[in-house]
């Protein structure tokens, strides 16, 4: 499954990866403590709403531009992310992750950004040079383990890939392995596509294996079944997340799917550990 953040920005998947990510930063912030926040697979850090790859898909009419329509006060975090790179009331550009990072910062944490992709890096360069953002060019992976654990105490790594290799979920759940046995402490958010069920649960249970204590699984769902051959929705991995942010997750999940649920369709976003 091929998904370049371009072709994308602003979807379903971007309003629930971002609101939740927003959300995560913020309650490990209610410590005075540096965060080194890592994001791996950066992309081009903003996006084009009215450009050719985002027009192609036209996404963002169920995912952004719902969340804008809503009135519910619990979306108004991740809304001020995206006005904050829009001179006007209607979004016309879409932060990447590293944007929403960026905008997080404060004084005392650090934010490292990566990606592989030599045009997606030139882009990523650009659209940070008003940033304190670390850039890099290298693989992925192999960036994650060499970054941990960071310098400060506590921090977050953001696994975001376009899930273009056949063995992505296996690099990840690999690395992650790794990455726990490194800074078994520390903070990881995986982000991934939703195909079908079956598929997700064979890799759930391969993360399960890992025998992670403390791993929580969000899902959404768009549609009550299973739709062949397209996108059926996303999640995220996290691992460790803190305690403010799971016990104030299942209302934002609640305005969320208000704000996302495609006509007709119920579907469902819902949380819950993975356990051996």
């Amino acid at each position: 499954m091929n998904y370049r953040h371009s072709f994308h920005a602003g979807n379903s998947a971007d309003v629930v990866k971002h609101s939740l990510l927003i959300a995560l930063v913020r309650a490990l912030q209610q410590k005075e403590g540096a965060l080194t926040l890592i994001d791996t697979h950066a992309g081009c850090g903003l996006y084009d709403l009215d450009g050719d790859p985002a027009q192609r898909t036209g996404e963002a009419t169920q995912g952004v531009l719902r969340a804008f329509a809503d009135a519910n006060p619990l979306l108004n975090d991740y809304r001020a992310a995206v006005q904050a790179v829009n001179p006007g009331a209607e979004p016309r550009l879409y932060p990447g992750s590293p944007r929403i990072l960026a905008q997080l910062l404060r004084p005392q944490d650090v934010l490292i950004l990566n990606e592989k992709h030599p045009e997606d890096a030139v882009a990523l360069r650009s659209a940070m040079r008003d940033t304190s953002a670390a850039v890099h060019q290298r693989d992925a992976y192999e960036l994650w383990l060499a970054m941990l654990p960071p310098r400060t105490a506590r921090g977050v790594v953001v696994v975001d890939p376009p899930y273009e290799q056949l063995d992505e979920r296996a690099r990840i759940t690999t690395t992650l392995a790794a990455a726990c046995r490194k800074w078994a402490h520390g903070v990881t958010v995986i982000w991934y596509p939703l195909k079908d069920r079956a598929t997700h649960s064979r890799w759930k249970e391969q993360l399960r294996k890992l025998g992670i204590p403390k791993l929580l699984g969000v899902e959404h769902w768009l549609y009550d079944a299973d739709q062949p051959g397209i996108y059926n929705g996303a999640g995220l991995f996290i691992v460790n997340p803190p305690y403010a942010f799971t016990q104030a997750l299942p209302p934002l999940l609640d305005a969320l799917r208000a704000a996302l649920a495609p006509d007709g369709h119920k579907g469902e976003i819902a949380a819950a550990w993975l356990a051996d």
